[in-house]
């Protein structure tokens, strides 16, 4: 994302064959793109009014909002081959993770977590991210609705951002 000549909005934009193109939700005067997927298929979140921020998918230029129902914050941050998305909505102070596949919303929240984000989903189906709870920040793993903590060794908190088709996840501590 970045600013126009005036410093007054933010756009998302697509880098692509040396040459960028802009991304901007009809209406909104923030546009932030974070994932994108084989096919282009390009997820984000935007705003018209804040605080309310909506979600989005951008196949070819046609945008669909992606927001869970009854929130004021949806956020996509990642799509696979088979345009599942992953993200994060807030439910009054506490955020959890989401997938939304078929048309439909799962929710996706760490044990005793405050606070979830699904940052990545691969062609298989596996998402991770990131969870707070009271011992402080992980990663995870759900693979199948089975969840999996990542912790780095040693570490305060770990981030886990995405993860490929073999299984492995990047991320940062």
């Amino acid at each position: 994302m970045g600013y126009d000549a005036t410093g007054a909005e933010i756009h998302g934009f697509l880098y692509s064959g040396g040459s960028f193109t802009p991304i901007d939700v009809p209406g909104a005067t923030v546009t932030a793109a974070y994932g994108i997927n084989a096919s282009g298929q390009i997820v984000g979140d935007y705003y018209v009014n804040p605080p309310v921020t909506h979600g989005f998918l951008d196949s070819g230029g046609s945008f669909t909002p992606i927001d869970v129902p009854g929130v004021s914050t949806t956020q996509a941050f990642g799509i696979n081959a088979g345009g599942q998305i992953v993200g994060r909505y807030f439910d009054t102070a506490v955020a959890h993770g989401f997938l939304y596949s078929g048309g439909s919303f799962t929710p996706i929240d760490g044990p005793g977590a405050t606070y979830t984000q699904a940052f990545g989903i691969n062609a298989s189906g596996q998402i991770v991210g990131t969870y707070f709870d009271a011992t402080g920040g992980h990663g995870f793993l759900n693979s199948g609705g089975s969840f999996t903590p990542i912790n780095v060794p040693g570490a305060t908190y770990t981030y886990a951002y995405g993860i490929n088709a073999s299984g492995q996840i990047v991320g940062y501590l």
